[in-house]
């Protein structure tokens, strides 16, 4: 079944640039694009996508509409997920989607726009209630993380931390193990290794796995 996604963005370039990235994959379905948040609020009451895929900033306020949207619909529609694109690698906005929940929510820089297999694992894993950070987003933080002396990230061996990585972007133990040509008993093997020297919980459900990540990883602990 296809993915139905309602649009919000509202530079006329950024949209036509998504709107044919979307149209020109197999799996995806767009319902409506929007330019405002209240246009885009009626789009969601009236048609009940599957996920909204929402620049972060956008009239009436340009400031932060796409995290607060994605905060509102975990109590008005907690089945819709949301995409929210940003031109800014900034982990404080990624933190602040997830901090209410991490099932169905993503955090993409716009530059995937032009990777669009990126663009639509984010929209897939969403609709099924995953979540998916940006790689850039983990990497500002795992770079911020190795700047403090008291991180436990240095604990880590080299091939925890790539694991560490791919885990904090949403990415299940299968595909962890087909990106770095492992096993996926390796891949369990390596991640409660890292779960104890990070002191996290072990967690099965990958939304909160990337939660636990990435709170650990924006603060340096849980």
């Amino acid at each position: 079944m296809s993915v139905r996604v309602i649009l919000g963005e509202d530079s006329y370039l950024a949209r036509e640039g998504i709107v044919r990235a979307l149209e020109a994959a197999a799996g995806i379905e767009v319902l409506a694009v929007c330019d405002d948040l209240d246009s885009l609020r009626r789009a969601i009451d009236e048609l009940r996508p599957d996920v909204v895929l929402t620049d972060i900033r956008m009239p009436p306020t340009g400031s932060d509409e796409g995290i607060r949207l994605a905060n509102e619909l975990r109590r008005t529609h907690p089945d819709i997920g949301v995409v929210v694109l940003s031109q800014h690698a900034d982990p404080v906005y990624a933190t602040a989607l997830l901090e209410e929940g991490s099932d169905g929510r993503a955090y993409l820089l716009k530059e995937r726009v032009k990777e669009p297999a990126e663009l639509v694992r984010a929209l897939q894993e969403v609709a099924d209630g995953g979540s998916v950070v940006d790689a850039r987003i983990v990497e500002t933080l795992l770079a911020a993380q190795d700047r403090r002396e008291s991180s436990r990230v240095h604990t880590l061996t080299g091939r925890e931390r790539e694991i560490l990585a791919l885990l904090a972007e949403g990415r299940s133990n299968a595909a962890i193990a087909d990106t770095l040509v492992i096993t996926k008993r390796a891949v369990e093997r390596h991640i409660n290794s890292i779960f104890a020297k990070l002191d996290l919980k072990e967690l099965p459900d990958v939304s909160r796995r990337v939660q636990a990540t990435l709170i650990y990883l924006a603060g340096g602990s849980r």
